[in-house]
């Protein structure tokens, strides 16, 4: 899709995936607990929704909590799951005013038993909206998320309900993320350099973008910064 943004005609990506990182650092900046920062920082992620979909994005992904998160100290795992617990009640009125669809993916076997039920009542209530996709990585590992993959697969071989040749395509049906399309542009804020298990098959040619802002400063001029920095990436797909 192109779009004119501050007088210029760019290539706005379809899917950008975002790892939100910064918010511990951001609090300790303004001596308060990391939860502060936790706080603002879902506070931003509520309008960078609006935002992304402004700009024309049709899917966006968040990592909101790893497979790894788990080893944070027990206050701060509580305060982000109550947090978690309210924006997934939030979310249903702000999907529905928004038209957006919200999906959760991630292991949800180690979740509390009422988040899962709010997720599954989100995903329910959303389903019928077709604006911006917007999806939350939740209790989510990339490495988790193809064993999980690879055994359902495994057990599907085995019963007979597979029995051609093992695909990529096949693999990515498998995965969390079968009916989302592999993300176009990357962003993790905090001036990290590494992909900390999120995506790791789905970002096999996605271009990156790594910014020195915090996530509870991040905007839409921000934004705006990795939209333009993906117009001047050559995407060959591994061709000349």
């Amino acid at each position: 899709m192109e779009k004119v943004i501050d007088g210029k005609k760019l290539n706005i990506p379809e899917h950008v995936a975002i790892i939100m990182d910064g918010n511990g650092r951001w609090a300790k900046k303004r001596l308060m607990p990391r939860n502060f920062g936790h706080k603002q920082g879902a506070k931003v992620l509520e309008q960078i929704c609006e935002d992304a979909d402004t700009l024309g994005i049709k899917y966006l992904t968040v990592y909101a909590f790893s497979t790894e998160n788990w080893k944070r100290s027990v206050e701060e795992v509580t305060g982000i799951m109550n947090l978690l617990r309210d924006y997934l009640v939030n979310c249903i009125e702000r999907a529905s005013k928004n038209n957006m669809r919200v999906r959760v993916i991630g292991d949800r076997t180690a979740l509390d038993k009422d988040i899962v039920e709010k997720i599954e009542e989100l995903e329910k209530a959303t389903s019928v909206y077709d604006g911006l996709n917007f999806t939350i990585a939740l209790n989510y590992g990339g490495r988790d998320e193809i064993r999980r993959g690879v055994t359902r697969l495994v057990e599907d071989i085995r019963s007979g309900k597979v029995d051609e040749p093992i695909t990529e395509a096949m693999i990515s049906s498998y995965l969390d993320t079968s009916d989302i399309p592999d993300p176009d542009l990357l962003i993790r804020t905090s001036g990290e350099l590494r992909l900390s298990n999120y995506l790791i098959w789905q970002l096999a040619y996605t271009e990156f973008y790594f910014t020195d802002c915090l996530w509870p400063d991040f905007d839409m001029e921000e934004l705006k910064k990795a939209v333009f920095y993906y117009n001047d990436r050559d995407r060959r797909y591994g061709g000349v």
